[in-house]
């Protein structure tokens, strides 16, 4: 026990924690600040009615996919910017952060159809005409703030590739505070504004990712340390050989999300197969979820920033240092989450849960019942988070992503599916899914890890010519 204490608060450690938080906790505030629009939302429509909630679930579980997919062409500009970075190649920062603009851009454009068209989608997939029908009406709105959303992690990357993370912070938290007050306004129609319900809140988020990004240009274009990346310059000059490597290593990024992703948001449309009321609690249980996994994600980001200048650097000591530091701190916060999820499970669910109706007390029962499953499967996801994260760092994108699809759709889905309705678990049966599929799969991002360890050591051994 000594030699364990003596070890966490050596100095080489202390350094190794300093040097992972300054970059993990605005990267984790941003994060949390990002969640909570969505939060917001959950919360508030919750107030406003349970088939409002029980919308914006779909179509906040739909925008989110979209969302998160699209993110992976950022991860991919964060990995290769950093990497140029250390490897003191600045003018190459600058084409991967253009280029990854214009491949966002393009990808937000096509998938702008799909959202328009949800409603008539969500009646295909079985949920019930109201819900569809509202769920359809909120993405119609939202689904403009995903230009403003994924153009903003784009240019996240530079910050994090010069280890300046504060800007990150600050613009996405100011963002959510008018996200706040913007839904206070339209989704119940105070101060004379229209009561719009879900269309409120579609509107307030949309205007909320704009001004989140319209901070951050500004930042850009007016602090002097950032000037000599003439980041905003030649913005329009395609950049074939740039364009190439964010696509090539962001599609698997992307395909990996998809798998992920859709294992959550297929969760919700088993949900709505059972009734308004699960799906209502998944939604409560599901926000949650996402809110401390930004934790988990802050920190992804840090190692996967950390490692590609490390990369670049060869320098195999420091990434074994970062793995090491983010994977304890990684433990820490997961158990923390873990504890709360335990001890408070009725306070946090009553947090969206307004009046105490015959509704609102089902949902209360079935969300507390599936919030302690979801303390389970916390370590489980925030290690396959931060093992991805590494990977990404060390420009490994196409494994993962098998990994994924197998954690996910061979293994993870057809488990919910099989516990939830075959064997008559329901809602519970759906969340004994999301154990198995998350603990494969952080399984086997551990052993990817360390054979890209194994292999680097090999390579580094061997010097450039």
């Amino acid at each position: 026990m000594k030699k364990l204490f003596e070890y966490f608060i050596s100095k080489e450690k202390s350094d190794a924690y300093k040097s992972t938080l300054v970059l993990a906790l605005p990267l984790i505030g941003s994060n949390i600040a990002h969640s909570v629009k969505h939060l917001t939302d959950t919360i508030m429509l919750g107030w406003y009615s349970v088939e409002a909630l029980a919308a914006v679930v779909l179509g906040a579980t739909i925008f989110v996919f979209v969302m998160i997919i699209g993110s992976g062409f950022s991860l991919a500009v964060i990995s290769l910017a950093s990497n140029a970075e250390g490897s003191q190649k600045s003018w190459m920062v600058r084409r991967y952060i253009r280029m990854g603009c214009w491949i966002t851009f393009l990808y937000c454009f096509v998938m702008l159809f799909p959202m328009w068209f949800s409603a008539p989608i969500f009646l295909l997939l079985g949920q019930e005409p109201a819900i569809s029908e509202l769920g359809g009406d909120y993405l119609q709105f939202a689904m403009w703030g995903l230009f403003p959303a994924l153009i903003l992690m784009v240019f996240k990357a530079f910050f994090l590739a010069l280890v300046k993370p504060a800007i990150i912070l600050v613009s996405t938290s100011l963002g959510t505070l008018f996200n706040i007050f913007a839904n206070y306004l339209l989704i119940f129609g105070n101060f004379g504004f229209p009561e719009l319900g879900v269309k409120g809140a579609a509107i307030a988020s949309t205007m909320s990712h704009t001004l989140a990004l319209v901070i951050m240009l500004a930042y850009l274009a007016t602090k002097r340390d950032f000037l000599p990346y003439k980041l905003l310059s030649n913005f329009f000059s395609f950049h074939k050989a740039s364009f190439k490597e964010v696509l090539v290593l962001g599609w698997p990024i992307c395909a990996a999300m998809i798998a992920e992703v859709s294992f959550f948001s297929g969760s919700a449309i088993m949900m709505g197969w059972i009734n308004t009321a699960s799906l209502a609690a998944h939604g409560i249980v599901i926000e949650l979820c996402a809110t401390v996994f930004m934790i988990y994600y802050g920190l992804s980001y840090a190692g996967t920033t950390q490692i590609s200048i490390a990369l670049g650097r060869r320098d195999l000591a420091e990434i074994k240092r970062v793995s090491d530091s983010i994977l304890e701190l990684n433990l820490l916060a997961a158990c923390g989450v873990v504890l709360i999820f335990i001890l408070f499970p009725e306070p946090l669910i009553a947090i969206f849960l307004k009046e105490d109706t015959v509704e609102t007390r089902e949902v209360m029962a079935i969300g507390v019942k599936i919030l302690l499953l979801a303390a389970f499967f916390q370590l489980f996801d925030a290690f396959q988070a931060v093992f991805l994260g590494f990977l990404r760092g060390l420009k490994d994108t196409f494994t993962p992503m098998v990994i994924a699809a197998i954690s996910y759709w061979i293994v993870g889905i057809p488990t919910s599916y099989v516990l939830a309705f075959t064997l008559g678990f329901k809602g519970e049966g759906v969340y004994y899914g999301f154990i198995v599929g998350l603990g494969f799969a952080a399984i086997l991002f551990y052993f990817r890890f360390r054979g890209k360890l194994n292999k680097l050591g090999e390579e580094f051994e061997t010097p450039r010519e």
